[in-house]
């Protein structure tokens, strides 16, 4: 008996445009936090001029540009996902990329999450929970309209799916 080889498709979307402004926030939120501290060091330092206090504040100058601005276009050119009638397809990751597959006939729930700077930015993230030791899949940055049509769109081809989701 011979099988056929299975080729799956890295998945079609990539999350809104505004995904990078999402990402780049909260990576200034963290350089903002590392800048105060250096800020406090250099204030409780008897000699804040000193090699040490030097070297941190050119890393940060060097670093943290390369970071906010980094990190969210590489995201954004990594992330996709993509729902079919027989699955949940995602691929995300920085220097580790991780593709998930999760059948639709595992679904056990549908989630929408939006903290305060997808609000501001009209985004928010779907999390599908399958009955997987792996977690849950997450699809991270989508307009507001696309997470609502996704999860729409999950929740019924999940409820015309024969199984027990688990």
């Amino acid at each position: 008996m011979t099988t056929t080889p299975v080729h799956v498709a890295d998945p079609a979307w990539r999350p809104s445009t505004k995904a990078p402004l999402m990402w780049a926030s909260g990576i200034a939120i963290f350089w903002a936090f590392l800048i105060m501290a250096q800020g406090v060091w250099a204030n409780l330092s008897a000699d804040a001029t000193s090699t040490w206090h030097l070297v941190a504040a050119g890393a940060t100058l060097i670093l943290a540009p390369l970071h906010i601005i980094g990190v969210p276009l590489w995201r954004y050119r990594v992330h996709r996902w993509e729902v079919t009638s027989d699955a949940v397809y995602t691929r995300q990751g920085w220097f580790t990329q991780e593709r998930r597959i999760a059948p639709i006939s595992r679904i056990q729930t549908v989630d929408t999450t939006r903290g305060p700077v997808d609000r501001f930015l009209g985004l928010a993230t779907v999390t599908v929970t399958t009955a997987s030791s792996a977690g849950a899949v997450t699809i991270p940055a989508l307009d507001v309209e696309v997470a609502d049509r996704t999860v729409r769109e999950l929740t019924d081809v999940a409820s015309r799916t024969r199984g027990d989701a688990t």
